[in-house]
């Protein structure tokens, strides 16, 4: 049995270097979200308005190449080991970034880029928990997991606050749109630093296991037989095409949900405040999941917390009096539910996450985490082009039905059982304080 002393105080590079390629891969996914209208103004004839190829269709490539890519994703990282993986994510990265950043005067060669970064995305994604579980001990995962993840929300959070501060957001001005070249140039070149950074400083796996648990794997296809068997996995599954479709719908349409509630310019707020939510709840949930050896309790704890974020989000002109009676009003209200839905929804993720690796072991870690990604952005996709429609004239009823599905996905978590790799270390901390009494 490993002791205390044995734990490589190099795992923190590790989270270190892939949550550097984390924040500039998000980062790089929404930079046209909270801007598109000033975007489809700066990029005017050339595509058509009409076209499925428009502003919101960067952000929706993601969800569609991740369809793609998602299972070769987890194969090369279960098979090779994440940093082949992670570097290769990276590297795929830094080349996207530079064509974005140099050519980003040009709808085309940002498209071309924007597919390069959609192929990086799956092999950092599917990476978390296989990095958690070979680096940290298990009473640190789900706090290493949160904090990965807090990368990728500081990636979007700068998309959605910085993008607008780069350009001329405001639309009443002649110059209108105006900036997006230099500001993708800015982003490219700190996307290439940080991925020669982490290509650098990735490591596989230290001299000395973290943890005493046996690290056997199955192979990728019986891990996937193995996975797919368990009542518990396929909850979660139904669970991530709920929750992260929801919240991958709401990144990618931003803007047009500003628009929705009457808010004039582009400023990015409403998913400012919710990466700005999730950061807290990413550090938080997942911590005092850690703490107390419980990981069922928090699933159920986040999802109740979704239920009025995503309530106040969707019926906000409603609860202020009616559309168009005080914008204003409806729009804070939008703003402080944004915020909640964020705390809740992002801090489900790593404990999700964590939870589905403890209960499907020995499947890889990478193939479990890559099968509830590549859920939610199947739905996330569904879900964008549903609300994209008809110049977003479907939006409000999209809203309603994320409401139904939050509810739904409540319910699923109050099905589910405790992970039995939680439940192991529970025992094993309740014997160490009876046994130090």
């Amino acid at each position: 049995m490993n002791k205390p002393n044995s734990l490589s105080s190099y795992r923190w590079v590790v989270l270190a270097a892939f949550s550097l390629i984390s924040i500039v891969v998000q980062l790089q996914w929404l930079t046209h979200a909270p801007i598109a209208r000033a975007a489809a103004v700066f990029y005017k004839g050339q595509f058509s308005p009409t076209s499925f190829f428009d502003i919101d269709f960067l952000a929706e490539l993601y969800m569609l190449v991740y369809l793609l890519v998602a299972i070769p994703a987890s194969y090369i990282i279960d098979k090779y080991g994440i940093r082949f993986g992670v570097g290769l994510g990276a590297v795929l990265a830094g080349i996207g970034a530079a064509i974005k950043g140099f050519l980003g005067y040009s709808y085309f060669w940002v498209l071309i880029g924007q597919v390069l970064l959609s192929i990086s995305q799956p092999f950092v994604l599917n990476a978390i928990t296989a990095v958690t579980v070979r680096w940290f001990p298990v009473k640190e995962r789900a706090l290493a997991a949160g904090l990965a993840s807090l990368a990728q929300y500081l990636g979007i959070i700068a998309a959605f606050v910085i993008t607008p501060m780069l350009i001329v957001s405001t639309s009443s001005s002649p110059a209108y749109g105006q900036g997006i070249d230099s500001m993708l140039r800015i982003y490219g070149i700190i996307t290439v630093i940080s991925c020669i950074l982490t290509l650098i400083l990735m490591r596989e796996r230290p001299a000395v296991a973290p943890s005493d648990e046996p690290m056997e794997r199955h192979d990728f296809v019986q891990g996937v037989k193995h996975m797919f068997k368990l009542k518990d996995m396929n909850l979660m599954i139904i669970l991530f095409t709920i929750g992260l479709g929801i919240f991958n719908a709401v990144s990618s349409m931003v803007d047009s949900i500003a628009a929705n509630l009457g808010v004039k310019d582009s400023d990015g707020l409403i998913g400012a405040l919710m990466i700005v939510g999730g950061i807290i709840g990413a550090v938080i949930i997942p911590l005092l999941s850690d703490l107390l050896y419980r990981r069922k309790l928090f699933l159920v704890i986040c999802l109740a917390g979704m239920i009025p974020g995503i309530v106040g989000l969707t019926f906000a002109a409603k609860l202020t009096g009616g559309v168009g009676v005080n914008p204003q009003a409806a729009y804070n209200l939008a703003l402080a539910s944004s915020f909640i839905l964020g705390f809740f929804v992002m801090s489900a993720g790593p404990i999700g996450f964590q939870y589905a690796a403890e209960i499907s072991a020995p499947t890889p870690e990478s193939t479990s985490q890559g099968v509830l990604i590549l859920s939610g952005q199947i739905s996330g996709l569904i879900m964008v082009a549903g609300m994209s429609m008809r110049a977003n004239a479907y939006l409000p009823t999209w809203m309603i039905i994320f409401v139904i599905g939050t509810l739904v996905a409540f319910i699923i978590t109050l099905l589910m059982r405790e992970s039995p790799i939680i439940l192991a270390e529970r025992a094993k901390n309740q014997k160490k304080k009876e046994a130090a009494a």
